[in-house]
């Protein structure tokens, strides 16, 4: 299997691309709903859908365009199957079921969790055994791969993911949706003034707890306004930071030495936090037996390039399924 067509439609990105040999990108096109979805400050699954139908043709149009690639030159499609919003995987379900049909190919469904972890792949081959931390809106996980295709969960969120508690601040805070980029920025103009809880930190486990940080946030804001005091923002966002931070660094690396991996892979929308990149970085260079391995910006977010190079994994797996394939929203690893 050469050449690989992808969809993704799990939430508020519609996109396609084709993906060679599994670590070679063609073309990743991505229509964004961002605006549309801000005024109602987070995603809202009808509009999501409605969005997804009209940009799907268009979108994978435009990814076999920009890869110079026809329906004759693909060896596969492949499709996001969840988890998701249930309406928005129907979407990009059906579309690939279509093509499949259409073209007489295999057809592929694919973990949107392994597509954020092969994302990496893009960069450059992964190493195992290895951990990966997955940081989104929805997850916050740590998966531990002895070797491809073998996935283990073996630390997670008990309550809110990283991203969802980065959203909920970022709504105290008045920035726009999403959040996370706004106080990422904020927190680089700010001091860890606050000096929040690291809910779990120091507990002989792998699990994560986010929301008790949340609730510290809020509560520190209504008791200033309720004084008449006025807090600094960009302190506010800093000290959220840094206990986020903190939390998902500590964990992280204290498992990857247990596990003793090679790579330590960071996969997932929250990745694309310019404070976590550099706090790992600066972590990892403390124990060389660990390489650190961060997607671009470009590859943080949503897309059909990650879907595409975890599809060839697969692939030989044998994962491939007939045309009864329907999407599954609360889909595990």
């Amino acid at each position: 299997m050469k050449r690989i067509l992808a969809i993704e439609t799990s939430c508020d990105e519609t996109s396609a691309a084709v993906i060679e040999e599994g670590n070679r990108q063609l073309s990743n096109v991505v229509a964004s709903q961002i605006k549309s979805h801000q005024r109602f400050g987070g995603v809202v699954p009808e509009v999501a859908s409605r969005h997804h139908v009209e940009q799907m043709t268009i979108v994978m149009e435009e990814a076999l365009k920009e890869a110079e690639t026809t329906y004759e030159e693909l060896d596969a499609i492949a499709v996001t199957e969840g988890p998701g919003l249930v309406g928005a995987l129907l979407i990009g379900v059906n579309a690939a079921k279509a093509v499949a049909y259409a073209h007489n190919l295999p057809l592929i469904p694919v973990n949107h969790i392994i597509g954020h972890i092969y994302a990496n792949q893009l960069v450059q081959p992964l190493a195992f055994p290895l951990l990966s931390l997955v940081v989104s809106g929805g997850h916050t996980e740590l998966v531990y791969m002895e070797e491809p295709g073998k996935y283990e969960i073996i630390g997670e969120t008990r309550d809110d993911a990283a991203g969802e508690a980065y959203d909920k601040v970022g709504r105290i805070l008045g920035v726009p949706y999403p959040g996370g980029k706004h106080i990422d920025e904020m927190a680089h103009k700010g001091n860890d003034t606050f000096h929040f809880p690291r809910a779990m930190i120091k507990e002989d486990n792998n699990d994560f707890s986010f929301s008790g940080l949340k609730s510290s946030f809020i509560n520190t804001v209504h008791n200033a306004e309720q004084k008449g005091e006025v807090l600094d923002k960009n302190d506010l966002a800093a000290s959220f930071q840094a206990a986020v931070i903190e939390v998902l660094v500590t964990k992280t690396m204290r498992c990857a030495k247990e596990k003793q991996v090679k790579q330590l892979v960071l996969a997932g929308g929250v990745a694309a936090n310019s404070g976590l990149r550099a706090a790992l970085k600066e972590a990892v260079e403390m124990t060389p037996t660990i390489e650190l391995v961060v997607p671009p910006l470009s590859l943080c977010g949503d897309n059909a390039a990650m879907i595409g190079a975890a599809a060839f994994v697969e692939a030989v797996e044998n994962k491939q399924i007939d045309l009864t394939l329907n999407a599954q929203p609360g889909l595990s690893l």
